[in-house]
């Protein structure tokens, strides 16, 4: 999923630089989005990976 935020942040850098202003904007959005279901499915996975690893001694 990173690899498809990278793809279209890259996307959206080339497209401002030859001046296609929106469809640079619609390529930007579309790499914070995914930036951040990656960054929240990675924070899940840490957390989910600590308390599965923790073991209730009585």
């Amino acid at each position: 999923m990173l690899r498809y935020a990278i793809i279209f942040f890259i996307i959206s850098i080339i497209a401002g630089v030859l001046g296609f202003g929106g469809i640079a904007a619609g390529a930007a959005g579309i790499a914070e989005f995914l930036f951040y279901v990656f960054l929240t499915l990675t924070v899940l996975t840490f957390a989910a990976a600590i308390f599965a690893g923790k073991k209730i001694t009585e």
